[in-house]
């Protein structure tokens, strides 16, 4: 631990990627929406550069107001095929590792909702990459699997985020077997928010991104840091932390009052963002 502590520090002094630098992450904003999008043809195999790209890009827009919702896809017909074999040498795990874990922390900790598409397989470190969004949207040609057991490992991400989402039973059955499972299934436990057909896939995320970025994006902000700081505290301490961010907290955005006086002026707000 003391370890990984040390490498995030040395990590966070060092310069960040700027979009124009990516080479495995394309990077793109349009209005109140940004776009990532993995670029490594042609399974996307996950390296130490492109989560480190992700983290980056993820790092970015958390600091970026006018941007409401960070969707995350992919290029080409997979998801994500997983690590790349070669980040699995003993000289390079580590570093690979500490740059997944700045990519799904990245993810956690941006105010943004972070909406992930999945069009075909996420195996491996991809399905650790789907958990670790806020929203995600598939279709019947993605598939899940965390099959590390296979060749003498576990997954280490997933075996944190999974049981959390799926419960420790079912996250112990696919991290234990291995065995993928359809998008239906991912779908029944709550992995995947909505499935849909590969031809609809796009109109249902636009509706999706429409919804969302027609709110306040600091009181999306808000929201999602309640329900995400709730996951790790006993069901009392998580209520007092909710109620202590929308009495303390949001009662002092412009948005909170602007919707309220909408509301009794029977009109649309008008969000500040603020």
């Amino acid at each position: 631990m003391a370890n990984l502590v040390q490498s995030e520090e040395i990590f966070a002094k060092g310069a960040r990627r700027g979009p124009e630098q990516f080479q495995f992450v394309r990077y793109r904003v349009e209005g109140h929406v940004a776009r990532l999008t993995l670029h490594h043809p042609e399974h996307n195999l996950l390296n130490e550069t492109m989560l480190r790209e992700l983290a980056d890009g993820v790092s970015r827009l958390a600091e970026t107001s006018a941007v409401k919702l960070i969707v995350l896809d992919a290029a080409g017909k997979v998801f994500s095929g997983g690590v790349d074999i070669g980040e699995y040498t003993a000289e390079r795990a580590f570093s690979m590792l500490d740059a997944f874990h700045s990519a799904c922390i990245a993810m956690v900790e941006a105010p943004q909702p972070v909406l992930v598409v999945v069009d075909g397989p996420a195996i491996g470190g991809g399905a650790e990459l789907v958990a670790y969004g806020d929203l995600v949207i598939a279709t019947p040609r993605a598939r899940f699997a965390l099959p590390e057991i296979t060749i003498g490992m576990f997954p280490p991400l997933a075996s944190t985020m999974f049981p959390h989402i799926i419960g420790p039973k079912r996250a112990l059955e696919l991290i234990l077997t291995g065995e993928a499972i359809t998008a239906e299934r991912a779908r029944d436990l709550g992995l995947v928010n909505r499935l849909v057909p590969e031809a609809q896939l796009q109109a249902a995320v636009n509706e999706l991104i429409g919804k969302i970025s027609a709110q306040s994006g600091a009181v999306l902000g808000m929201a999602k840091k309640a329900v995400i700081a709730g996951m790790g505290m006993s069901l009392r301490d998580a209520l007092r932390n909710s109620m202590s961010i929308f009495l303390n907290e949001l009662y002092r955005l412009e948005d909170s009052q602007e919707g309220l006086r909408a509301l009794l002026e029977k009109r649309k707000p008008q969000w500040k963002n603020r």
